[in-house]
């Protein structure tokens, strides 16, 4: 059967951006803090990850010092940080029961409880994106974590919380294609950082052209290899 990503691999520069933010992540994996130490910075990562989330959909960025959190985009999006282990098996045999539960997580303060866990727009499209993710395609990770990515942010199928998802969704591949195995790497503060862009490339993926796809591919393999940055100076802080 043909993969239905293959040929994205030929879009101009995608091939070499894949082995860039490949060769990125596999060398912060390095990083000797990361050799034993590393649920420490993993935790630390999916706390930034968490904050840079919540921060690009309109949400809090602090946490204050007693623990309690009153924004609910920030509640959510660190409710669904702590589930990513948990729901790692689920996500590549049934995503779709997957991106339920991480609804429920992350929309809990702000939909109606009989809403939880219900996309709105659960279509062909979205049951060929978790095909793709129950191993429907073999194009390199960094690839596929950048369709999956952008597909639930262009579907947008849990509402205000779809940013969240689909950038807990783009971790989950990351994690469980062993493109970054440990979960160290950032990139959600790289899309942070780079908002304009990540808006305007997103909308160039949306709209299904070759160029706008090609834009954001690049996009997202240089925020993995920003997001390799960001772990090495986790890792450079927990090793001094």
């Amino acid at each position: 059967m043909n993969d239905p990503l293959a040929p994205l691999l030929d879009l101009p520069g995608v091939a070499a951006a894949v082995e860039a933010a490949r060769d990125a992540v596999a060398e912060v994996h390095r990083h000797p803090a990361n050799r034993r130490g590393w649920p420490t910075t993993a935790a630390e990562a999916s706390v930034r990850a968490a904050r840079a989330s919540a921060v690009l959909d309109g949400g809090a960025a602090e946490i204050p010092s007693d623990g309690s959190v009153s924004d609910p985009l920030l509640a959510g999006s660190l409710r669904v940080a702590e589930a990513i282990g948990p729901l790692l098996s689920t996500w590549q045999k049934a995503p779709l029961q997957a991106l339920a539960r991480l609804h429920v997580l992350a929309a809990a303060d702000l939909v109606d409880s009989s809403a939880l866990g219900r996309p709105s727009a659960a279509g062909p499209r979205l049951e060929m994106l978790a095909s793709l993710i129950a191993g429907g395609s073999s194009v390199p990770a960094p690839v596929l974590v950048a369709v999956v990515h952008g597909e639930l942010l262009s579907l947008a199928p849990f509402g205000p919380v779809s940013g969240l998802i689909a950038r807990a969704a783009a971790r989950l591949t990351m994690i469980g294609t062993g493109l970054d195995t440990k979960g160290l790497a950032v990139p959600e503060v790289a899309y942070l950082r780079r908002s304009a862009e990540y808006r305007s490339t997103l909308e160039g993926f949306s709209a299904g052209t070759p160029d706008g796809v090609t834009a954001w591919l690049l996009f997202s393999c240089s925020a993995l290899e920003a997001g390799a940055s960001e772990a090495r100076s986790i890792a450079d802080s927990v090793g001094q």
